[in-house]
């Protein structure tokens, strides 16, 4: 658990325009610019002057709806996205210290795939690569691929044991998924490329091996194509909710994302995925945990709340969110953040409700404000998002002493 003390961990959760269904009618909303490249290079860009830990970048395989659980009709909302793991191979570049964190959909990708495309990532990015992992256990998502089926999922539906099996088994797939990741991520020994020019031996085919993994619903022999990526193990994120996620988040993370109502709430999450980390064999481990915030930002609390209304009033219905919705100011913000620390949680992934107006709230009125209280980076003291989030470099484990 991190002392109260320690430098508090930021990170931006960018999705679309923003997290309000109606963001994308704000006077500073970019609706025009959503598909294009400059607009995520700024939005990142702006992140990293806020010397935030990372960024994670929504996707999903299905249009943006406003029923969880089931596609909708409206067109008064954004609808479409592009890519999240090409967008932040397009960012990269830009930026020079901040992670990256694409979220991916394992259910209906190859893990294979996936390995080279983040290790790509990484080294684009020099070292400031990571992944979301996301379920997409929807029919109509499924029908998309159309190599699998699941029970219908609904609110109603949640304790029905079939849901609750198939929910599982997903989740267990998951883990699967990202073992093979990160067997993938060591198939190349550090030294495995030799460029040799005079020998015209490019490659010791000693340091490559077969990851030769089987689970129960894929198997893969690898090697990787992708030499190992400069972090050796680019990171791996989830957001959980209940107690599945949290044990996939123990076993499997190293960054974990939680979505508490207060102190006491916080540090039962924390609790829980301590319990599921133990029991994976991992207590020895680090996996920081994460609270996440959709925020409303303003100068004073009570043009926050003005802003709320306003954009309610245009959605037509009050927000919805699995997250805690908190409307105020930085200052209070940094208050709350400050109780979710002591109560066990390493930082908050927070959703900016509009862009790029709450996103610069956070890095220009929040960052500030915790600098102040000696409880944020006054500068950037990692090259590498394992680095930012003091983690070592692990070692690879195939390689022999």
């Amino acid at each position: 658990m991190p002392h109260p003390t320690s430098p508090v961990h930021l990170v931006a959760a960018l999705d679309g325009a923003g997290w309000h269904p109606a963001a994308w009618r704000e006077p500073s909303a970019r609706p025009a610019d959503l598909l294009t490249a400059g607009y995520w290079t700024d939005l990142v860009q702006e992140a990293e002057r806020g010397l935030l830990d990372a960024v994670t970048i929504e996707d999903a395989f299905q249009l943006q709806s406003d029923r969880p659980w089931a596609p909708d009709d409206r067109t008064d909302q954004v609808r479409g996205r592009l890519d999240a793991v090409l967008i932040a191979s397009r960012v990269a570049p830009t930026t020079r210290h901040i992670g990256l964190l694409p979220t991916a959909i394992s259910t209906h990708t190859e893990p294979f795939h996936l390995s080279k495309a983040i290790a790509t990532l990484d080294y684009v990015s020099t070292g400031r690569a990571g992944v979301r992992i996301q379920l997409a256990l929807r029919q109509d998502t499924a029908a998309h691929v159309g190599r699998r089926t699941f029970p219908e999922i609904t609110p109603e539906r949640r304790d029905d044991p079939e849901v609750q099996a198939a929910t599982a088994a997903q989740f267990e797939e998951a883990a699967d998924y990202v073992e093979v990741l990160r067997r993938l991520w060591d198939s190349w020994e550090d030294d495995a490329e030799v460029r040799d020019a005079a020998t015209g031996r490019f490659v010791d085919v000693d340091k490559l091996h077969h990851v030769d993994f089987a689970g129960a619903t894929f198997s893969v022999r690898g090697p990787s194509i992708t030499p190992r990526p400069p972090q050796g193990q680019p990171l791996v994120a989830a957001l959980g909710h209940a107690e599945v996620p949290w044990r996939f988040i123990g076993r499997s993370a190293d960054l974990g994302f939680v979505t508490p109502t207060d102190a006491d709430d916080a540090a039962r999450l924390v609790a829980a995925v301590r319990t599921e980390q133990a029991a994976a064999g991992r207590a020895d481990e680090t996996v920081h945990v994460l609270g996440d915030l959709l925020v409303v930002l303003d100068d004073d609390a009570a043009t926050a709340a003005d802003r709320l209304r306003r954009l309610d009033e245009r959605a037509g219905a009050p927000l919805r969110s699995d997250a805690h919705v908190f409307t105020g100011t930085p200052a209070q913000l940094a208050d709350l953040l400050a109780d979710w620390q002591a109560a066990g949680l390493s930082g908050a992934r927070l959703r900016p409700a509009v862009l790029p107006h709450d996103l610069e709230q956070i890095t220009r009125a929040l960052v500030p404000e915790l600098q102040r209280r000696g409880s944020f980076r006054t500068g950037y003291e990692a090259t590498t998002l394992r680095g930012l989030l003091g983690l070592g470099r692990p070692a690879n484990r195939y390689a022999t002493a």
